[in-house]
């Protein structure tokens, strides 16, 4: 590199050092955090807590370490499909495809995990990881900065989400894939995602197109009704129906299919990720028998 550019580099780093805005900061509501390694003293270790869930953190020129503990305001109970408590929490972080100059471990009871390494320019993106703890199981997250005579394009970043609901269903680094995670959901697991789920829609499948990236199969549908939506998934365009994608593990051999179907799933990282999905007759026949019985944990305005 020319010294010129060096020299530019450095002053760059040296003002913005000085500057106030190089100090870490958390934001207002205590979702995300961003500092610098620059204001870090060698061998320290800063500690981060974090209270949502679902957030964001940017390390720029990772230097010494930073320890995050995840304290999400989570019911105390989490309810799983089929109705029962566990009181797991999952969380799953999805690094930036530019993570560099650091490593992301898990520290689990005083035994350190890698999950994330750092990247080379030549390597592929990193993939989503998730972990699960019980109540009072002490988890943390720990960044080690590595070493780098530049660190001028140094920055360990990634999104990080918590729930106290999701099953096998969405485990993404899972692998090999169990065959819980791909099973039909029965009547009562259907019945519980309709109430709980962040979408829920009626529809058809366009097609169904693979993304190696993630390992998973990308379903183009056509929503007939959308019950509910978190986000606008399924936004309105004018047409009868709405457009948009659902995605699943790969490994659970979606394939396309006439026929309609109810749509249940939730939102991971701004993409809708399948729950279950019955053929609408089915679902219309169960939810039927179930409100006749007064066994219904929600009400929805089928037709």
């Amino acid at each position: 590199m020319p010294c010129s550019a060096l020299w530019i580099n450095a002053l760059w780093i040296l003002l913005w050092a000085l500057s106030p805005c190089a100090s870490s900061s958390y934001s207002e509501d205590q979702c995300s955090w961003r500092g610098s390694g620059l204001s870090q003293q060698q061998g320290s270790v800063e500690q981060i807590s974090l209270h949502c869930s679902e957030g964001t953190l940017d390390w720029l020129y990772p230097k010494g370490a930073l320890r995050l503990t995840l304290s999400p305001r989570l019911p105390s109970v989490a309810v799983g499909p089929g109705g029962s408590s566990s009181g797991l929490i999952t969380a799953c972080v999805k690094p930036s495809e530019q993570f560099h100059g650091a490593q992301l471990y898990l520290e689990q009871d005083g035994v350190l995990e890698l999950l994330v390494g750092d990247r080379l320019d030549s390597s592929s993106p990193p993939r989503v990881r998730c972990f699960s703890r019980l109540p009072g199981e002490k988890v943390a997250l720990f960044l080690q900065a590595t070493p780098h005579q530049d660190i001028s394009r140094r920055i360990a970043s990634f999104r990080y989400e918590l729930r106290g609901d999701w099953t096998a269903r969405l485990s993404l680094d899972s692998n090999p894939v169990s065959s819980e995670a791909c099973r039909p959901c029965n009547n009562t697991e259907i019945l519980m995602a309709v109430c709980t789920s962040d979408f829920v829609l009626r529809g058809n499948i366009r097609s169904v197109a693979e993304d190696d990236s993630l390992r998973a199969a990308v379903i183009k549908v056509s929503a007939t009704r959308v019950f509910r939506q978190k986000y606008a998934l399924f936004p309105a365009s004018g047409r009868v129906s709405r457009r948009g994608e659902v995605r699943t593990l790969l490994q659970c051999g979606v394939k396309p299919g006439p026929g309609s179907f109810l749509f249940t799933g939730r939102v991971h990282f701004g993409e809708a990720w399948l729950g279950c999905a019955p053929r609408y007759k089915d679902f219309l026949q169960a939810y039927t028998a179930a409100k006749a019985a007064q066994q219904i944990p929600c009400e929805l305005p089928v037709d």
